[in-house]
């Protein structure tokens, strides 16, 4: 049994009511429920008490020291079974390290830890590493992302990845670390006994200087899959360095998030013999880089390439504009293996997703999603989005938004929604103008298929 409850002000009678649910459920979520300390004393006592209960998510509300004192004192039970634990942005310090450290230590079931956004500090967090080195202690996944973390505490993070062959999953972003931490922690988890799968350093400062100890990991770690090193300046050359740990036999990554690096077209070049030869590699985002069409034409080509195994491209806002889009359109019309596609926020205009249509309604693209927000579209080429909605029976996802596709536009779209053939469950139109008559039909639309999302 689960418990999923957002954004709820909790009266006393509800919050009565609803503990009488949790002493059965396996999952509690009440993420933005503007909990206290007071209720943290109560789902202690739960914690404690449901030896079924295996996931408790709080985000979002303001707990503080206190309630987290109170919760542990549920989790040192040893009636205690939870297995997930979600504390972001509840208002910590450091001061809770210290009774973490305690449920780290002498509770085995706990296997993921999610604590972001907290001012926990260095040296809080180099409290919970020391918990993390008990033996007893058994966590899969540690999440410190927003946790105001300086170069300092590398040393400690290390210590404890020597001790725990068990982590899989480490997100340090949004963590003032520098390149001499970076480095620090690179040649540590290079010679770590965990199999880390996952590892996540978005503006973390970054440069091209921490690339090749990167590298190192993605070459010395074939378990890691999903590495992000988004919002870093690590430029052309730094993608370079990525590059050779990428191509390393050895390597199996599966997800890249490289948004807002710095990045040219004189990357895609790297990028393209990556895409068109890793067959492990199924997600790329190069979000806000500024590929431009020359760099988005050697993308396609690698797209082309019958090893790309590549299922989620994620291209917006990289300089684009309708001179690319015939190497898109080409693109899809071979690739069976893209699912998603990502090209909002470039200059794109009619023609160019004229262009794109083609390809999406050749019989080997098989898109599921495809983003073209803010594109420059008008209502001129929505007769062709409409045919392409009706029929790819693929496609479930369609973001149209912040073009001016004005009334005649979106009529043309709700046709193809009416259409038994359309699958489109999810149709994004923000901040789109439409009068009150066009707003009835979408309204209308909604009720007589409820599948159907749209989004404004």
């Amino acid at each position: 049994m689960e418990l999923d409850i957002q954004c709820e002000e909790m009266s006393p009678s509800r919050w009565a009511e609803l503990l009488s649910t949790m002493k059965s459920c396996k999952t509690i979520r009440l993420d933005d429920c503007n909990l206290s300390s007071s209720n943290c004393e109560d789902l202690s006592s739960i914690i404690s008490t449901n030896p079924s209960l295996t996931e408790l998510k709080l985000n979002n509300n303001e707990l503080g020291d206190e309630g987290i004192e109170y919760l542990c004192k549920g989790l040192l039970m040893p009636s205690c079974s939870l297995q997930k634990l979600w504390l972001q942005n509840c208002n910590l310090t450091s001061a809770s390290c210290e009774t973490l450290r305690s449920v780290l230590s002498a509770q085995p079931s706990l296997t993921e830890l999610h604590v972001g956004d907290n001012k926990l500090g260095t040296a809080g967090v180099k409290v919970l590493c020391q918990g993390m080195m008990n033996p007893s202690c058994k966590l899969q996944k540690l999440q410190l992302e927003y946790c105001e973390l300086t170069a300092d505490i590398v040393e400690a993070l290390n210590a404890a990845l020597q001790n725990k062959p068990t982590l899989k999953e480490l997100s340090l972003s949004n963590n003032t670390l520098g390149d001499t931490a970076v480095k620090q922690l690179c040649q540590g988890l290079v010679e770590a006994s965990c199999n880390l799968e996952l590892l996540h350093l978005e503006n973390c400062g970054i440069t091209s200087h921490s690339c090749r100890e990167i590298s190192a990991v993605l070459s010395s770690k074939s378990s890691l899959i999903d590495l992000s090193v988004g919002d870093n300046k690590i430029g052309d050359s730094g993608l370079a360095l990525l590059c050779q740990g990428l191509m390393h036999p050895d390597c199996r990554i599966q997800k890249l998030w490289l948004w807002d690096c710095d990045l040219t077209s004189a990357s895609c070049n790297d990028l393209s013999r990556l895409i068109s030869t890793k067959e492990s590699l199924t997600e790329i985002s190069l979000i806000d880089n500024n590929l431009r069409d020359s760099g988005m034409e050697m993308l396609c080509q690698a797209l082309k390439d019958p090893r790309s195994r590549l299922q989620e491209l994620w291209v917006r806002e990289c300089g684009l504009t309708t001179a690319c889009c015939k190497a898109v359109s080409s693109a899809l019309s071979m690739n069976k293996h893209l699912k998603v596609l990502h090209m909002g926020e470039n200059k794109l205009r009619d023609a160019g997703v004229e262009l794109i249509c083609e390809g999406l309604l050749h019989p080997n693209c098989n898109i599921q999603s495809l983003w073209l927000g803010n594109c420059d579209v008008t209502s001129a080429c929505c007769a062709t989005l409409a045919t392409v909605m009706a029929t790819k029976q693929c496609l479930t996802e369609l973001d149209l938004s912040y073009n001016p596709l004005e009334d005649e536009g979106i009529r043309k779209i709700c046709e193809a929604l009416r259409s038994p053939s359309c699958n489109v469950q999810q149709l994004i139109l923000y901040d789109i103008l439409w009068s009150a008559e066009v707003d009835d039909e979408l309204r209308a639309l909604e009720e007589s298929k409820p599948e159907v999302k749209i989004i404004s």
